[in-house]
């Protein structure tokens, strides 16, 4: 009985790894309309101030910058105090940000907004993704896979509800409205959160390359492997985000845009079908694809999706101009693009260990920002070579990236942790190394 009492708490149905998951798929999903709801509001904010868009627009790209380049620090914030307070606070960023949109009358304050917003979501999205890694060491893919899967999901069930209301009461008190709700309901689940007990936690799958030593982000980002790692993230994220932020001016350049298909009972405009369904798409292959890497092995997968990708480029380029081969096309791009967010996560714990999970995950997620810095030169590409040459480009990358994969990153990774697991046999080599 006095052992059952003192774990009584521990016991707490919310405190099961499964449900963990669950709380960190709802902070993503309330936590993403700060990203694909923007979209929403901008021309309003346009008619009612006359910024501009391009000056509005440039409040998103100041949140996407600070939302990547902080998360390697509210990842080490994680590892050190746990996933709580950083998804608090995250979740404190999130409403504040929001209320001052609602009230900004100046670039500035909208502009310091999003500086704000950009914390809150990074908060949010690497404390989620690194804590399911620690309570999925057997199941890594698929927890993040789905922890990312959130991040669209929310965006989904409340865009109509948002678009709605400001057309109903303005995007003023959508923002004071929807920034309040989505702050509280964060912060009410980040208290429900915990960091997994290390000396419990479920055996790491074997069947595959995974290390036994705890790398610190100072270590990880000095050894070979890892930039090889985040190369191919760079690469295989540049070569999406080229083809896929040039779906709607590709769709109007071919005079497709605006075609109308039936689709389950509904006529719509094909972009906007293209659209919805490379959405499902890009959220569904995250858990899907994280599952088959925990089958299969990371490198297999990324070997087979990645080339995926780099044909699903070229299907396009090649046989787009038919409406139905371009929504197929575009939605094979989408499935085989979206699974970079559930794999890279996994095989950073898989090489660098678990208690450093989040720091080190968010430091290789910086991969999505430095690939974004090269999607302009998809507007340079097409205007020397048209999209041909951006599709082209952007193929070739990708199955380079699904090659070295296979036969570069496998072996190196495995012969990496082989030779660095031997003194983790001496338990005073693998302190050293867990400092």
């Amino acid at each position: 009985m006095n052992v059952t009492s003192q774990q009584g708490p521990s016991r707490a149905f919310w405190s099961n790894r499964w449900c963990q998951l669950v709380i960190g798929m709802l902070c993503m999903a309330l936590v993403a309309n700060l990203q694909y709801a923007w979209t929403l509001f901008v021309a309003p904010m346009d008619a009612r101030h006359h910024w501009g868009q391009a000056s509005i627009q440039l409040a998103f790209a100041i949140f996407i910058l600070t939302e990547t380049w902080l998360v390697p620090v509210e990842g080490w914030l994680v590892d050190r105090f746990g996933p709580r307070p950083v998804v608090a606070v995250g979740a404190l960023c999130a409403g504040v940000a929001w209320v001052l949109f609602s009230h900004a009358t100046t670039l500035t304050e909208l502009y310091v907004g999003s500086v704000i917003a950009g914390i809150g979501a990074g908060g949010v999205y690497g404390t989620c993704v690194g804590n399911a890694l620690k309570w999925f060491p057997d199941r890594r893919g698929l927890a993040a896979g789905l922890t990312a899967a959130g991040f669209g999901a929310g965006a989904a069930v409340t865009v109509i509800p948002i678009a709605n209301m400001i057309t109903r009461t303005g995007y003023e008190h959508t923002f004071l409205f929807f920034g309040i709700l989505q702050g509280v309901f964060i912060f009410v689940l980040a208290l429900l959160l915990k960091k997994p007990d290390m000396k419990r936690a479920a055996v790491a799958n074997k069947r595959f390359a995974v290390t036994k030593v705890d790398y610190t982000p100072g270590q990880m980002i000095k050894t070979p492997v890892f930039w090889v790692i985040y190369v191919s993230f760079v690469a295989v994220a540049a070569g999406g985000l080229m083809a896929t932020a040039q779906i709607g001016p590709i769709a109007k350049d071919w005079g497709l845009a605006r075609i109308p298909m039936t689709m389950f009972g509904m006529t719509l405009p094909l972009l906007t079908a293209t659209l919805s369904i490379d959405n499902i798409c890009n959220g569904f292959t995250r858990p899907f694809c994280g599952f088959i890497s925990d089958k299969i092995g990371r490198e297999n997968t990324m070997f087979a999706i990645f080339i995926g990708e780099g044909l699903a480029l070229l299907g396009l380029m090649e046989y787009g101009t038919n409406p139905y081969a371009f929504m197929t096309f575009a939605a094979l791009i989408f499935l085989f693009w979206g699974e970079i967010f559930s794999i890279f996560p996994a095989i950073c714990a898989d090489t660098f260990g678990s208690k450093y999970a989040a720091a080190n995950a968010g430091t290789l997620y910086t991969a999505k920002g430095t690939a974004s810095l090269l999607v302009p030169v998809a507007s340079v590409l097409s205007a020397t070579g048209g999209w041909n040459l951006v599709f082209i480009v952007s193929a070739v990358v990708t199955i380079a990236a699904g090659v070295s994969a296979k036969f570069i990153l496998a072996p190196m990774r495995s012969r990496w942790i082989n030779q660095r697991d031997q003194p983790a046999l001496n338990p005073t080599s693998t302190s050293h190394m867990s400092q």
